[in-house]
């Protein structure tokens, strides 16, 4: 049996019931599509998801990477390279292609829908099929001759790799020293030393494109003087797409990590043993903007990634919980004659249960409104609606990318370990079940693509002080008149306001310290002791919203639910249970921000 259920029932619940996708198909650029279709696409992803990606989910595991050193060639167990086949053969890979080379117009919300599945399934398989997306940048971004180079990623299914970092410099990318000297016929040669590849090689594609950040000569310190360079493994023929000789990008070394086993990590070596040959992308050096399409892709997956797991915990722990006899019932504990009950019904459980339950289908319902921001970017560009509008479409999923990535790994890795695989006792530390597998593969998520920490930092500085707090402003704006609205679940709803006053000052206290900084510069400490949990506080916050959305839209169901009772009375359980159990933390929160001092600062680093 498969170790993974889609939760279609409830995809199908946010994209048309909470967040109206039906008011986008047939519409501009969704002209072609309507509800039957997409719907007939979700639910051929979740039989591929639950069957032929699945399949090799823990042998991938078990098996890894088989990497030769002497070649430096990588190969993937016989039956992952089967679940990856299933995934390209069924042409899956064309909701990531420009339509002019063969993709196919879907909204940004159905894709990421679909993707939630694939992750949840075999995450690998997704991560390894990311060079249509890596091909999409090249025809957007690239010349001429690079628009080519795209058409035959497409046509022929060649890998794609995100080259930024150095053993020398990983989050701080500026750092990085790989050089990049230009060639009389308008290549470059591209030298030095990449750490943590994803992908770096593996036999699932007759070619890979590495693109690689570079500093070329005479370009300047930090991440302005970065270009961004296209390399082959393989020399090619732009016109028919022959290969030819092997290029000077080699595996030197390939990761033992704790989870995600199958996916190649890679550390990567340019220009030792042959000149490694590139093309600088769109004939300009503006490489950390050109890669900064690439990061933004891969924060939204890697988001997505960690909430489709956490979906799979919970389905695994419910299903456990439902069939796992162990005690008696708790109210009659003292009877030594009462029955044994499944533990579903005891209270901790229950508890445990419904924290996996609202967390999972909020934070899906978060990815799902990040990305239907995109789908109305999408409509807006085609459209040429006024830049205004457009620009705060921008602003707000810039906001709201570092919360997908930053609080959705960093909740689901903690709540997999905590609550999931608790559920299973002892059963759960075993590999009899799926989620110790769950829980080693999801850590990686809340450090790739910018560590938590990080995310805060560009939530805080990029998306609300540089922004002059306009996104946060516009989606505050937005939950506040939810909150003001009333209606049904009106004592939740002034939870939720109220905690949105909360997230208010905190930010007011940050920014405070931000800006006496100017004066006094040790005050910005303040504020990097707080730049998570300001980013947690705001997940909630919007989960929080999500939710008691859903639940209204549930509580107006109910009369005519027919076999949808029982969903749409856990909707609104779900959303009862998380603003009473979650919001109040924003205020213990605040009370902490606004105490903070420096005094961790001042101690001696001996003292640790």
């Amino acid at each position: 049996m498969s170790h993974y259920t889609a939760n279609l029932r409830d995809i199908e619940f946010c994209l048309f019931d909470l967040l109206d996708r039906g008011s986008v198909l047939g519409r501009s650029i969704y002209g072609e599509l309507d509800r039957e279709t997409v719907m007939g696409m979700l639910e051929e992803m979740k039989r591929l998801s639950e069957n032929d990606l699945a399949a090799s989910f823990v042998e991938g595991d078990r098996l890894g990477v088989d990497f030769n050193p002497a070649t430096g060639d990588a190969k993937l167990p016989p039956s992952f390279i089967k679940s990856y086949r299933a995934y390209m053969d069924n042409e899956w890979w064309r909701i990531d292609a420009p339509v002019e080379i063969g993709g196919t117009i879907i909204p940004a919300s159905v894709r990421w829908a679909i993707a939630e599945m694939v992750l949840g399934s075999n995450p690998s398989v997704h991560i390894y099929a990311s060079g249509t997306s890596f091909a999409h940048v090249a025809y957007a971004l690239g010349n001429a001759q690079q628009k080519k180079l795209a058409q035959l990623m497409v046509d022929n299914d060649w890998g794609a790799t995100m080259m930024l970092t150095e053993p020398d410099a990983g989050s701080d990318v500026g750092a990085g020293r790989s050089k990049a000297v230009e060639q009389a016929d308008g290549t470059w040669h591209i030298s030095g030393t990449k750490r943590f590849i994803t992908s770096g090689d593996s036999d699932l594609n007759p070619n890979i494109i590495h693109y690689v950040l570079a500093r070329r000569e005479g370009g300047g310190p930090g991440t302005k003087g970065l270009s961004l360079f296209l390399i082959p493994k393989f020399m090619f023929d732009f016109e028919t797409g022959a290969l030819g000789k092997r290029n000077g990008v080699y595996v030197t070394k390939v990761e033992h990590k704790m989870g995600l086993n199958v996916s190649s990590t890679c550390e990567m070596n340019l220009g030792e043993k042959e000149p490694a040959v590139g093309y600088l992308l769109g004939d300009v050096h503006q490489g950390i903007a050109q890669m900064f399409k690439v990061i933004e892709f891969a924060r939204m997956m890697v988001g997505t990634k960690a909430i489709a797991t956490l979906s799979a915990g919970y389905q695994q722990a419910l299903a456990y919980a439902k069939t796992r006899v162990q005690g008696g019932d708790m109210k009659v504990m003292n009877d030594k004659a009462s029955p044994r009950v499944e533990i579903i019904r005891h209270p901790d459980v229950r508890r445990s249960l419904m924290v996996q339950k609202s967390y999972s289908e909020g934070m899906r319902a978060l990815v799902l409104y990040t990305a239907s921001i995109q789908d109305a970017i999408a409509i807006a560009r085609a459209e040429n609606e006024d830049s205004e509008k457009l620009e705060d479409l921008v602003a707000l999923n810039d906001l709201l990318l570092p919360v997908v990535k930053g609080y959705g790994s960093e909740k689901s890795w903690t709540l997999l370990g905590t609550e999931s695989l608790q559920t299973f006792g002892g059963s759960g530390f075993t590999q009899d079940w799926p989620l110790e597998q769950y829980v080693r593969d999801a850590k990686i998520d809340t450090l790739y693509e910018g560590t938590t920490a990080i995310q805060g930092l560009d939530f805080f500085f990029r998306k609300i002080v540089k922004d002059g707090g306009r996104a946060l402003g516009l989606l505050g704006k937005e939950i506040t008149t939810y909150a003001q609205a009333g209606g049904v679940n009106a004592d939740e709803k002034a939870a939720l306001l109220n905690s949105l006053g909360d997230l208010n000052a905190i930010v007011g206290v940050l920014v405070g310290h931000a800006m006496a900084s100017q004066e006094k510069n040790d005050e910005i400490y303040k504020v990097g002791l707080n730049t998570s949990r300001c980013l947690m506080a705001v997940g909630d916050i919007i989960t929080a919203w999500l939710l008691l959305r859903q639940a209204d839209i549930a509580t107006a169901k109910l009369p005519i639910a027919g076999k949808d009772l029982h969903f749409y009375e856990g909707k609104i359980a779900s959303a009862n249970f998380f603003v009473t159990n979650f919001l109040p933390h924003i205020s213990a929160d605040r009370k902490i921000v606004e105490a903070t001092d420096n005094s961790i600062m001042e101690i001696s680093d001996q003292a640790f």
